[in-house]
């Protein structure tokens, strides 16, 4: 689906050209029939251009009086067809093609570089094509609900899972409201059921909706997306993955954990520091198990470089189902 993007996005940007055309074409021949003074206005200004251009390669005597002369009745003529235009309850740029982007004049590319509204289509794009399109339309921060998280403080925790919840919850805010300005990292620590996964898409859900590019993995998926990179030498999944704004790994510890894994988990997490492109990891491990089932350098990378959020509480999906 990733190798698709492009071609889909181009076609769109065709297609938005080709509408445009026919409205320029479909304007300009009801404006033939209810304003043809505006087309001789237009043959009066082609004209004299072009006896500008001759007078500037003829080298006109008195050529800057010359040229001033011409260039006012031009001037003249553009005013008198905007006035005459508007008069009529046109615009004045109606005979003119319409931009939907000015700065790419719909094409997606300003020279060699992708234009902002490339990427807004891109993100439109991948959201409709992902989960997260429906996992979203529930797991958001209008629907957060602090009554699941108890006020009783259990075990050796400082904080009862409520105050624990509405720390997190402060931070995950934080986290989207200064998203531009940070390269702050969250790794999610806790049991199953204790909403790490329902913060992150609300994160996710706020994010895309101020026009962030967020790309969702679980870590097996992640993994079987590295191998794909690596072995069918897929371009345009790596750079997805690597330059998106925001990459939410979920369920570290889930993948099949062996040297290849390993491996690949690290250079791509150590890339995705190193170029500080941002990144949400939940994983049910412990500390200790993230210690024990990855090398050194990958916990070193966890718990150097990301912000630790640890969560707690009864099983939430296990409340819902005895509700």
């Amino acid at each position: 689906m990733i190798k698709g993007y492009q071609s889909q996005i181009l076609k769109q940007y065709e297609k938005i050209r080709d509408e445009e055309q026919k409205s320029l074409k479909k304007r300009r021949k009801e404006l033939k029939i209810k304003l043809p003074q505006v087309f001789d206005i237009e043959r009066k200004i082609a004209k004299l251009s072009v006896e500008m251009s001759l007078g500037i390669i003829k080298n006109h005597d008195n050529l800057d009086e010359y040229l001033k002369s011409i260039k006012k009745q031009i001037t003249d003529l553009r005013i008198k067809k905007s006035e005459l235009l508007v008069s009529r309850g046109y615009s004045m740029d109606c005979l003119e093609l319409h931009y939907r982007c000015t700065k790419c004049k719909d094409t997606g590319f300003i020279g060699n570089k992708k234009c902002s509204c490339y990427k807004r289509k891109l993100i439109d794009l991948y959201y409709n094509n992902s989960d997260l399109k429906f996992a979203l339309k529930t797991n958001n921060f209008d629907n957060f609900n602090f009554s699941y998280f108890s006020n009783q403080k259990v075990d050796y925790h400082r904080d009862s899972p409520r105050k624990n919840m509405e720390n997190i919850a402060s931070k995950a805010w934080s986290y989207v409201e200064n998203f531009n300005k940070s390269n702050e990292n969250l790794l999610f620590i806790g049991n199953s059921g204790t909403g790490k996964t329902f913060l992150s898409h609300c994160i996710a859900k706020e994010l895309l909706d101020k026009g962030i590019f967020v790309v969702y993995r679980t870590s097996d998926e992640l993994i079987k997306n590295l191998r794909d990179v690596r072995f069918n030498n897929n371009k345009q999944l790596e750079e997805t993955l690597i330059t998106c704004d925001l990459l939410i790994i979920d369920d570290l510890g889930t993948e099949q954990i062996n040297e290849f894994s390993k491996t690949e988990l690290f250079n791509f997490l150590n890339k995705k520091l190193l170029l500080n492109k941002k990144m949400i990891i939940s994983t049910n491990y412990s500390i200790e198990q993230i210690l024990k089932s990855y090398s050194e350098r990958i916990s070193s990378r966890l718990f150097g470089s990301f912000t630790l959020c640890k969560f707690y509480c009864d099983d939430i999906r296990i409340q819902n189902n005895i509700k």
